[in-house]
């Protein structure tokens, strides 16, 4: 069968591939094309557009590079259009393929399947009129999504498992007969994707951290993003007064980072998730400016009590989260010493990681996908 999807930015790049492996697995003559980056390029088929061209996130880089956006989306149907798939899979990137989904479904070219189910029980659960409409299998990698969907809009969805817990687990197994898995010194910084996330979280992360791990005879390391400029990073160090010997860049190697960390400071995101799987401590540090304004605007327009997803699954404050003006110095510094090595509050947390990882389920999130999805396409059911 063809199968066209769409990947928009480097998380989705990488669970998508996992997926395309599996349905290999599941179709031996499966054919590829897509939107998506190098992960899914190293799977195999034809990349027809690479995420980088079209992944802009906030109201003014969206408004800036309009244009780009929407030719690639006027492309992206022609295309669907030209190679006439069996089915349409859609990643995540909810803006742009929620647009696609309503052409596939207007023009009734093929299915279409979401696999990493759009936020929408963050805010814009609008969409949910979208989905119904368009979308005809939803796949979720969180199980609080399964009663939101089913009970609350009597929609259907598949709970797949989560794909960052096979991607921990395949790098656990493949380090168990090495010491990558043995305690280091020092506390990782995560300090986001993309740079604004990194200019507003990192140089307060280091200036709460710095002095504690000095104490401690521990360091500081960074997990640098795919593609940002390591400048970046170093200058951000230099304007914070940190002491650079106390502190490593790292890039292309953020698995190695948490498997050794004593602790973490984390932007919320996937991150957060990953750092609880590899039992890390953390505290999550997302700074806005504007932070009163910021607190009313929370309490408008978002729909749920947490922004991590560790808090999300466990329904319960299991890791602290320090947003906006809370996101301070002096805050960030009081959480750190709770999750170190004798703090008072490392022990709870680990618990909470445990029942996070048992509400996730076993690894085989991609396997779980494409079985289902294969057998949805043959037996004709859409």
């Amino acid at each position: 069968m063809k199968y066209f999807l769409i990947a928009g930015e480097a998380s989705g790049d990488l669970h998508a591939a996992n997926l395309m492996r599996a349905l290999q697995h599941e179709d031996a003559e499966a054919e590829f094309r897509f939107y998506g980056g190098d992960h899914m390029q190293a799977v195999g088929g034809e990349m027809l557009c690479h995420y980088k061209h079209l992944a802009y996130m906030g109201v003014v880089p969206v408004l800036m590079h309009l244009r780009a956006i929407l030719g690639g989306m006027r492309r992206c149907k022609e295309q669907i259009c030209q190679w006439q798939p069996d089915v349409v899979i859609l990643v995540d990137y909810p803006g742009f393929n929620l647009s696609i989904a309503k052409f596939v479904h207007a023009e009734r070219i093929c299915p279409v399947f979401y696999y990493i189910s759009p936020k929408i029980w963050a805010w814009k659960e609008g969409r949910i009129r979208r989905i119904r409409r368009d979308v005809d299998a939803l796949y979720s990698i969180l199980p609080f999504e399964v009663p939101f969907f089913e009970e609350k809009h009597h929609y259907p969805v598949t709970y797949v498992g989560n794909p960052t817990v096979d991607e921990v687990d395949a790098f656990l197994r493949s380090s168990s007969e090495t010491d990558e898995v043995s305690p280091g010194d020092y506390v990782a910084l995560l300090p986001g994707s993309r740079r604004q996330e990194v200019t507003d979280n990192l140089r307060r992360m280091l200036q709460a951290a710095a002095p504690v791990v000095a104490e401690k005879g521990l360091s500081l390391r960074i997990a640098v993003a795919p593609a940002m400029p390591i400048e970046v990073y170093e200058d951000i160090i230099r304007s914070s007064g940190v002491q650079a010997s106390l502190v490593e860049l790292v890039a292309g190697r953020t698995y190695e980072l948490l498997a050794r960390a004593q602790a973490a400071l984390v932007t919320s995101g996937t991150a957060t998730l990953e750092t609880a799987l590899f039992r890390v401590p953390q505290v999550v540090c997302y700074y806005i400016g504007f932070g009163p304004f910021v607190r009313l605007m929370r309490r408008l327009f978002l729909k749920v009590k947490y922004i991590s997803l560790v808090n999300l699954i466990c329904d319960e404050e299991v890791v602290p989260e320090l947003v906006a003006d809370a996101m301070n110095v002096r805050r960030v510094r009081a959480e750190l010493l709770r999750i170190l090595p004798g703090g008072e509050g490392r022990a709870a947390m680990l618990e909470g990681y445990e029942r996070m990882a048992s509400r996730l389920g076993e690894p085989g999130a991609p396997e779980h996908a494409a079985r289902a999805m294969v057998r949805a396409l043959s037996v004709g059911i859409l």
